[in-house]
């Protein structure tokens, strides 16, 4: 990517992207026909945007924040609140919702909320992990927590195989017809398409388990996020499915 400014809804330019972009997957294309890959219109550059302009705000002077959690969750963010009130031996922090805890400077406190977060920061909190199985449909990476479970269910895939061949054929004018040759394109298409029976995905007790019985199904990773939504709508996947 050339330099390319990014604006903000103020219409100024807070940052300037350039780079390589990184592109999960290919076209091909012959004189008939297309092939394509995932997304190959779309792509990530890495590390590449260069902060212009920094928004107007100063920490040290705040007596209140409110920190945002990652994953949003009830359990961690009570976690967290009596994690950071039994270290400063004060309620300094308040759980608001499964996404915010609020941090207020305790009266008499010796420094500024800098000073706070800094002491608090190092504090070990166990979060609570929720079942949750991320799809990259760009890529067809697939990646699953340790506590995905399934319930016993069936389940039948087709594999279903294109070949895309060129064969152009040279055209030859008549004679003394003023013609010229020409190429005319000629593209054989073959799509073979394999039955599979209806195979059984045991209830699972283990991360490992559940894999080695979706791998026992021989499909690709591709049919396998179908599979993995399609069981998911049925009710027997215990697992939050997030697409990027």
């Amino acid at each position: 990517m050339l330099v390319t400014p990014l604006l903000g809804a103020d219409g100024e330019v807070y940052a300037i992207a350039q780079g390589p972009v990184s592109i999960n997957g290919f076209k091909a294309q012959g004189d008939a026909a297309t092939i394509i890959s995932g997304v190959p219109t779309t792509g990530r550059i890495s590390s590449g945007a260069l902060i212009e302009r920094e928004i107007d705000f100063h920490l040290g002077s705040q007596t209140s924040l409110r920190l945002a959690l990652r994953n949003p969750d009830l359990t961690t963010a009570r976690r967290i609140a009596l994690a950071v009130n039994d270290f400063i031996g004060a309620p300094t922090a308040t759980p608001e919702d499964p996404a915010t805890v609020r941090l207020t400077l305790p009266y008499g406190f010796n420094g500024n909320i800098v000073d706070l977060l800094t002491d608090i920061e190092q504090l070990m909190v166990q979060t609570d992990q929720t079942a949750k199985i991320v799809i990259d449909e760009n890529s067809g990476i697939i990646v699953m927590g340790k506590d995905v479970r399934v319930s016993s269910v069936a389940v039948a895939q087709s594999n279903l195989t294109v070949t895309i061949a060129e064969n152009p054929t040279v055209v030859q004018p008549n004679p003394l017809s003023l013609g010229v040759t020409a190429v005319e394109p000629n593209t054989n298409l073959n799509a073979n398409l394999s039955e599979s029976a209806l195979s059984v995905v045991n209830e699972s007790v283990s991360l490992q388990e559940l894999v080695d019985g979706l791998n026992a199904l021989g499909i690709s990773p591709r049919d396998l996020i179908a599979i993995l939504q399609a069981i998911k709508a049925t009710g027997a996947l215990q697992a939050e499915i997030e697409v990027l």
